[in-house]
């Protein structure tokens, strides 16, 4: 065989075998060091270049646990040579327990310490090493902790291969993402609420390593919602190679090697122009009786979610996955917009005065056996969607359609958080909107709730046809409350035109609100400050402590108190604008 020399990455010379291309080191005489995917199990399904350095490699390692049986070993093992210097590197420890001082961690740092000294011998003496991985060496693969350890001390190569994801959407013979999908992989050793949360978020999911996490695994998949469509892969193109439905299979069957499967929900839905799509349409124009399933019960069903004050960092991963297994979206233009378009998906948005006949649309639609999500800004069941749905509901003929209510997070908490925790003590949220009630009742709360002192939230303070609710407010509340009382004006918290302003209730300016601003009146204990170097930062929080009355029953000799009115500590400042 003829051979050339070149020059690696790290500017060394090395020479590669003409036919092969297994490089070896030329000038210092240390060997390279190979990390070998092999793909999902079935020989055939190794690359050519993993072939060929297997081939041409001297030393050839793989792990194993303490039985010694390496399914590394076992996929490549009609490429390996007689004349191979064989190095198996037995875990002391995979599922069991151990006694080393160090306890599990320890007992795996120390062996992987004493593999990558085992591996770096034989680099050393010029040697080219192979190590063996099951998939891509790279991806969840024990090779990446000979990497870590060796990678910059050695002419390194890693060769990827077929994974077992890729391995077993190809068994499923289903999408796995689609379009603008994003694929999440996730250990089936994290807490069953981390798997839960991610995958109620996730387009599409695999999980690794079942085994002994698989029941927590099933119970993570059922309570994300996604039980019905999840599959199961064990040993993909493997011997022994099984596929079915994840509520279908026996917890005690279940090995290492094998995945849960939620596939693409685009890839799900029907394709344009497909007799599936055409029956779907026929539902969808008919007035008959809800769509039902082998049971007879309703398949339809509304969840009323709140996408909070903007896009979609304000998302929780159970109103995310909502959205994204929905077949219809419901709502104010406005918020649907905030809503990612999908494929399959349909969108039917209306104007903001119209909720009644919102929430009847949606639940009609449910009856007909549609996944409908209506949505709201903010939380929906704060001055939102989520009362119009449940009273429509709650009456014929909708009574018998499943409704659920997630939360979001509100307007009121977004502009909080920006300027500190100015509802750290108890508030009030009013609607300054006498669309749907009288002012008179609106002024009646606002006294009751300044006269006792709470810290305010209120909601809708003007729009173009209602401009003067706010100065009223503001007398109101000036009957109350110092002039100095601090009043945080929120517009657009968390959008584009995001506006956060700290004023003086008496210097409240009606002209500077509108439908998209929040106000957060303080008590008469919520405080300001200047924070930072040069004090440009102003905060606001409430105290939780709040003064006792000296005839409070049980008052303690020497209460903890916040300090004196005329302190920094517990006085209004003067509100930065």
């Amino acid at each position: 065989m003829s051979a050339r020399n070149t020059t690696d990455e790290q500017g060394a010379g090395v020479r590669t075998d003409a036919d092969s291309g297994v490089r070896t080191d030329a000038s210092s005489g240390v060997g390279r060091l190979y990390g070998v995917g092999l793909g999902p199990g079935d020989p055939s399904l190794m690359t050519v270049r993993a072939v060929r350095v297997i081939a041409e490699a001297e030393v050839i390692a793989y792990h194993s646990a303490r039985h010694g049986r390496s399914i590394a070993r076992s996929i490549a093992a009609e490429h390996l040579r007689p004349d191979h210097i064989e190095e198996p590197l037995v875990y002391p420890v995979t599922t069991g327990t151990t006694d080393h001082p160090g306890g599990y961690q320890g007992a795996m740092d120390e062996f992987y310490a004493e593999s990558a000294a085992r591996l770096a011998a034989h680099l050393d003496a010029g040697r080219t090493v192979a190590v063996l991985a099951e998939g891509d060496p790279l991806f969840y693969g024990s090779y990446m902790h000979m990497h870590k350890r060796l990678a910059g001390r050695y002419p390194t190569e890693v060769i990827p291969g077929v994974t077992s994801v890729s391995a077993a959407a190809a068994r499923l013979g289903t999408p796995l993402v689609e379009g603008e999908e994003v694929l999440t992989v996730l250990p089936g050793t994290l807490p069953e609420e981390e798997l839960t949360a991610r995958l109620a978020s996730a387009d599409s999911a695999v999980v690794m390593k079942l085994g002994r996490t698989f029941p927590t695994v099933r119970r993570a998949v059922e309570r994300a919602g996604r039980l019905a469509d999840a599959r199961y892969v064990e040993r993909a193109t493997m011997s022994g190679e099984r596929t079915g439905a994840l509520a279908d299979t026996d917890p005690e069957s279940v090995p290492y090697f094998a995945v849960a499967v939620l596939p693409s929900r685009v890839a799900a839905r029907a394709v344009p122009g497909s007799a599936e799509e055409s029956a779907e349409e026929s539902a969808d124009e008919s007035t008959t009786e809800a769509a039902t399933d082998a049971t007879g019960e309703a398949t339809g069903d509304v969840v009323v979610v709140g996408t909070g004050p903007a896009g979609p960092l304000w998302l929780t991963p159970e109103t995310r996955g909502a959205l994204a297994a929905a077949q219809d979206l419901v709502g104010y233009t406005t918020y649907l917009d905030r809503v990612p378009v999908r494929p399959g998906q349909r969108r039917h948005g209306s104007d903001n005065k119209v909720e009644s006949e919102r929430a009847e649309f949606a639940l009609d639609l449910a009856r007909r056996g549609r996944r409908v999500a209506v949505v709201s800004g903010g939380d929906p069941g704060v001055f939102a969607m989520a009362t119009a749905v449940l009273e429509a509901a709650s009456a014929d003929p909708y009574r018998d359609v499943p409704v659920r209510v997630l939360p979001g997070v509100t307007a009121a908490n977004a502009a909080a958080a920006r300027v500190g925790a100015p509802l750290g003590h108890d508030y009030a949220v009013l609607s300054l909107s006498d669309r749907l009630k009288p002012w008179e009742v609106i002024a009646e709360r606002l006294h009751a709730a300044a006269g006792a002192d709470l810290v305010l939230a209120l909601y809708n303070p003007g729009s173009a046809s209602r401009t003067w609710q706010v100065g009223k407010a503001r007398e109101l509340l000036l009957e109350h409350r110092a002039p100095d009382t601090p009043v945080v004006l929120g517009r657009d918290v968390g959008g584009p035109e995001e506006s956060v302003r700290i004023v003086r209730l008496a210097d409240l300016d009606p002209a500077q609100v509108d439908m998209r601003t929040i106000l957060l009146v303080g008590s008469s204990r919520t405080v300001t400050a200047r924070r930072g170097e040069d004090g440009g930062e102003t905060v606001v929080w409430t105290p939780r402590r709040y003064p006792e009355s000296p005839d409070s029953p049980g008052r303690p000799e020497s209460p903890e108190r916040p300090g004196n009115p005329g302190s920094p500590q517990s006085s209004p400042g003067s509100p930065g604008s």
